[in-house]
């Protein structure tokens, strides 16, 4: 029996080590379950998080031996996370926050990044692979660093990552291009995050490497950057039994700032596995697209695109949306495959109306301006003195306005990003002097907050910039193929 099949395509199926392998299905689509497992809550209450991804990731990746699984998560979360818990999860006021920015890059991209690079070596050995692999991807800011950090210096492995000049940061830039090791590098794209996820998408079915490598993916359309983000919606249940007393049973609601649908998804899958999940509530900036979608049913992306201060979500093509839309069509590959045809040739497409209710059953959305995320910032610290960032500000605001409609619910919001990987608008947010460099800042930001800065980014200061490459849209695929080689064999 298959353990995945594609979305657009029953019979493109695949076992988890080519799933990973291959990251997107040979038809374009995306790996989805055969068959969605099993987890009671009651059976990782008194796990840690190390332990608990492993329960996750044996049943969600099922051809992985145990000892595989196992290795993977205890190099991963027992190493690279300046927290013991790794997602550790803070009451604050009305709600709680989970906090996925410990890691090595100060998002929540670090928590699946930092075990895809060893999932993907030992499948790739298990299936007895010698070709090289190349990872190509997209990042709308956090994935490429986290994605470099985690691949850099992998034998038999190359990355490149495209990011939109001008698009990011000032840190999330200064992560990747001043990124050290011999297999990766970084590159400016003259355009937005979609243009950029659209080219390597595109790659991904015509592109051909040089002889002995092999293309794959580190961004959440491979399924094993999916699998692992599951793991810590079960720690945070667990914590809000454990540590704050709540009946074990009751249903927790999660909100989720998120452009490309992967973080929210996941935890669309673990309530699928049996976590007592409410409603999964989408928190939008002013690219609403899924806002609207969740609301309508229509996706249209033809529509301006807005830089805002919350750049990670700048986002108008959400690829994981093609999961939920075969959950949602009970499966129905044809009707999936339309849509996406309709959504490649026209820009937009509709669910129909069995699998809007459906999507309306499990999601809410909200969307919010940059000027809504100012003062939600501001507000927060104001109220509680604590410091969010402007992709948790939004997840914030969605919180106040869901809780007002549902009073009594017990809500967590995921923050996916230390603020100090935004200082500038944070600080704007909170009427400080935003002159200086990014490190000036983020000096002063501490001070005013009382708050230390993530170790990563304070390392980040006298690092030296390696990767200043640029290039266009139409020269993507050109670029690839002069670095493949060079890369995987460094």
């Amino acid at each position: 029996m298959a353990e995945f099949t594609s979305t657009r395509n029953i019979l493109e199926a695949a076992d988890a080590h080519r799933a990973v392998v291959n990251g997107l299905a040979p038809d374009g689509g995306l790996y989805v379950p055969a068959s969605i497992p099993s987890l009671p809550i009651s059976d990782v209450l008194s796990l840690s998080y190390t332990e608990t991804a492993k329960r996750v990731l044996s049943l969600m990746l099922p051809s992985f031996s145990y000892e595989d699984i196992a290795k993977s998560a205890e190099e991963a979360y027992l190493y690279h996370f300046e927290t013991e818990q790794v997602a550790p999860l803070v009451k604050n006021a009305d709600a709680y926050a989970l906090e996925l920015f410990h890691g090595e890059t100060c998002a929540f991209k670090d928590v699946a990044l930092s075990i895809l690079p060893r999932l993907l070596t030992r499948a790739k050995k298990a299936i007895g692979m010698t070709d090289d692999i190349l990872i190509l991807t997209a990042t709308s800011g956090d994935t490429g660093s986290a994605a470099m950090n985690g691949f850099k210096d992998v034998n038999g492995t190359g990355i490149i990552v495209f990011y939109p000049k001008d698009g990011v940061s000032e840190i999330q830039q200064r992560q990747m291009t001043a990124m050290t090791g011999n297999n990766l590098t970084a590159c400016a794209v003259y355009g937005n995050f979609d243009d950029c996820q659209g080219a390597v998408k595109r790659m991904f079915k015509s592109l051909m490497p040089p002889d002995g490598i092999r293309l794959s993916s580190a961004n959440s359309i491979n399924i094993a950057r999916l699998a692992p983000q599951i793991t810590y919606y079960y720690t945070a249940y667990k914590t809000l039994v454990n540590d704050y007393h709540m009946e074990l049973g009751k249903e927790v609601d999660f909100i989720v700032p998120t452009g490309n649908f992967g973080d929210i998804l996941a935890g669309y899958y673990a309530k699928k596995m049996g976590l007592p999940v409410g409603k999964l509530i989408c928190a939008s900036n002013a690219n609403r697209v899924l806002t609207d979608f969740i609301a309508t049913g229509v996706y249209d992306r033809r529509r301006d695109f807005h830089k805002t201060i919350s750049p990670s979500m700048d986002i108008l093509i959400s690829s994981n949306l093609e999961r939920l839309l075969f959950h949602a069509e009970n499966g129905d590959c044809e009707i999936v495959k339309r849509h996406m045809e309709k959504l490649s040739e026209t820009g937009m497409y509709k669910v129909s109306e069995s699998a809007l209710i459906n999507i309306q059953s499990e999601f809410m959305g909200y969307t919010f301006t940059d000027e809504d995320t100012k003062d939600e910032i501001k507000k927060v610290f104001s109220e509680t003195g604590y410091l969010i960032d402007p992709h948790t500000a939004v997840g914030f605001r969605a919180k106040d306005q869901y809780l007002s409609q549902n009073p009594g619910r017990c809500a967590v919001v995921l923050s996916t990003a230390s603020p100090f990987k935004f200082a500038s608008s944070v600080m704007s947010a909170l009427s400080l002097n935003t002159d200086g460099d990014a490190f000036e800042k983020i000096a002063r930001l501490s001070d005013f907050a009382h708050t230390a800065p993530p170790k990563a980014i304070d390392k980040l200061r006298n690092a030296k910039i390696l990767h200043t490459d640029e290039t266009s849209i139409e020269k993507m695929p050109e670029y690839v193929y002069g670095k493949a080689a060079k890369l995987c064999r460094a």
